[in-house]
C-alpha cells in the first residue's frame, strides 16, 4: 500500500517536470488556489504516507521507552484511520473506473 501511495506522489513529481510550457501555463491557475485532481490525490497520498511513517516512528520510540503508551496508541489509531480512509478512496476509484469501462460508447 505504501508503495502505491509513494508511486502516486512520484507520478506527480514526474508530471510536473515533463513539460515546462504546460507547467508555466498551469502555474498561473494554481497560483490563484485552484489545483488539479491529480495534485489533490498526490497531496493526500503524501499526507497518508507521512501519517503511517509517523506512527511507525512513534511505535519504535515507544518500544525504546522514550514515548508514553498513550501517545503511541493515539498515533497508531490515527494512522489506522488514515489507512482505512485511503483504502476506501482506492475502492471507490476502482469501482468508478470499472463502471466507466463498462459504459457503451
Amino acid at each position: 500500500m505504501m508503495d502505491a501511495l509513494n508511486s502516486i506522489s512520484a507520478l506527480r513529481g514526474a508530471g510536473a517536470t515533463a513539460s515546462t510550457g504546460a507547467t508555466a501555463a498551469a502555474s498561473g491557475v494554481r497560483a490563484t488556489g485552484a489545483t488539479g485532481f491529480a495534485d489533490m490525490l498526490a497531496d493526500i497520498s503524501g499526507q497518508a504516507v507521512g501519517s503511517l511513517q509517523g506512527a511507525e516512528a512513534a511505535a519504535i520510540t515507544g518500544l525504546q521507552g522514550k514515548a508514553s503508551v498513550q501517545h503511541v496508541v493515539q498515533t497508531i489509531m490515527a494512522a489506522e484511520t488514515t489507512l482505512q480512509t485511503a483504502l476506501a478512496v482506492r475502492d471507490k476509484v476502482v469501482a468508478a473506473y470499472q463502471e466507466i469501462s463498462r459504459m457503451a460508447i
